[in-house]
């Protein structure tokens, strides 16, 4: 028997009225219909013992406009040159010109060890930012192992604004630095304080390259 397949990015639970689902009365009951709504791949780039991985509007295919409200970039298999490492991002009004958008950003993490010795959930004002230009930390303290890598998200909302500031969140999953194994989980949030459009993203790590690994970029409708 052939099995279907439901595609998550063409949902759209808007309720719509319908009578008599499921009562004997005949009173109206309301229904959920699914319709509507994508996200698009826009652009794919390899490290491969990279110094950056950058996406810049209108720059070898990237869209970074006001095409969409929302824009994604998703970290596949990133692997670090460099042990304890961190794997960090920045902004640009210029057309990559100039990393340095000024950001304020808050994190917090999870880890627990292969050894099971530590596990904690806690802030870390060590790594967030306050009205700095610095890189931001996606993730920290990076294993260069070579079974080692990071995975996760960006999510970047309304870059191209240029009446509000420009917000952003991301959750990364990670092996901690080699020595001391283990699972680390990283959230961080925060803005760039700027009402000029944003129209360029980079990715580094805070030390050495990005040795392996992709992000992929989407545009959310």
């Amino acid at each position: 028997m052939a099995i279907s397949k439901l595609n998550f990015n063409s949902l759209n639970v808007t309720p719509t009225a319908s009578k008599g689902i499921g009562f004997d009365s005949g009173a109206d009951d309301l229904e959920a219909t699914f319709s509507g709504g994508s996200m698009t791949f826009i652009k794919k780039l390899t490290a491969s013992s990279s110094g950056t991985l950058s996406f810049v509007d209108g720059a070898s295919g990237v869209v970074l406009d006001d095409t969409y409200k929302e824009y994604v970039f998703t970290f596949n298999n990133i692997h670090p040159a460099t042990d304890s490492s961190h794997f960090t991002f920045n902004m640009s009004i210029d057309a990559g010109s100039n990393y340095n958008v000024t950001k304020t950003t808050t994190l917090f993490k999870a880890i627990h060890t292969e050894n099971n010795a530590t596990a904690a959930l806690e802030y870390d004002g060590t790594l967030d930012l306050a009205q700095s230009t610095a890189n931001a930390v996606i993730a920290h303290t990076l294993g260069n192992g070579n079974d080692e890598n990071v995975g996760g998200y960006l999510h970047l909302f309304n870059p191209s604004s240029t009446t509000f500031v420009k917000h952003f969140l991301t959750n990364t999953s990670a092996n901690y630095r080699t020595g001391l194994p283990g699972a680390w989980n990283v959230y961080t949030a925060g803005y760039g304080n700027t009402t000029s459009d944003v129209d360029g993203i980079r990715f580094q790590m805070s030390s050495g390259n990005i040795d392996a690994g992709d992000i992929c970029l989407y545009g959310i409708a």
